[in-house]
């Protein structure tokens, strides 16, 4: 049996893991991979700002630092912030994967430019952090938000018709941009996916699936 850790970026209850579990089920994987959910035992209650990245960074590396004792095979960062991931690979010796980077990347094999779905307008300054950061600005046609604060608890819930259609029209102004790629922002965006695939005309990368799906390869 391979163990996967996935780190959750917050003090969540089993119920609220559950929404972020249930990524696991939007992709094909296979047998013999098992994926367990472990939140941070505290941290910042968003990514507004440096002093959020820099705890983040702290809580997230704590919470995975016994992984490989703990006897898995892997660790995935269930947020595209990618934090704590760095510290996390100069520790372990067993594949720690971010999804932030990785799903930049993942674009930029099924088209040219990738636009990126972010949530509200205080979460800006973290992408263009980290598209300058890893080097992306070429291929990048622009960030557009759809102006809703994240619950990083119950994700999108029963909030579908209202913010759905507004993820759309953020993400056409992307494709009005340049973009021949959407990236989904956030981890916690999973559950529009779906509705997005069907309504554009590009592909549209969602970050946490793909996550499992890499590791699951580059366990292979």
């Amino acid at each position: 049996m391979t163990r996967v850790l996935v780190l959750v970026p917050f003090p969540l209850s089993e119920t609220d893991i559950a929404h972020r579990r249930d990524k696991t089920h939007e992709v094909a994987l296979r047998p013999g991979v098992t994926f367990d959910f472990r939140p941070v035992a505290a941290g910042p209650s968003s990514f507004m700002s440096p002093h959020d990245w820099a705890l983040m960074d702290l809580a997230l590396f704590e919470a995975g630092l016994s992984a490989e004792t703990d006897g898995y095979d892997a660790v995935v960062i269930d947020t595209v912030s990618d934090s704590g991931a760095d510290a996390l690979r100069s520790m372990l010796d067993i594949p720690v994967l971010a999804p932030g980077r990785a799903s930049l990347l993942f674009a930029l094999g099924l088209g040219r430019r990738f636009g990126i779905l972010a949530q509200w307008e205080p979460a800006l300054a973290r992408y263009h952090k980290v598209i300058d950061e890893w080097g992306f600005a070429d291929h990048c046609a622009g960030v557009e938000h759809f102006d809703t604060p994240p619950d990083f608890a119950a994700l999108i819930g029963d909030k579908a018709d209202d913010v759905l259609p507004r993820m759309e029209a953020a993400c056409r102004r992307l494709v009005d941009g340049g973009a021949d790629v959407i990236c989904l922002g956030s981890t916690t965006m999973h559950q529009a996916h779906a509705y997005l695939s069907e309504a554009l005309d590009v592909p549209v990368v969602n970050p946490g699936p793909l996550s499992y799906k890499l590791i699951e390869g580059l366990l292979a």
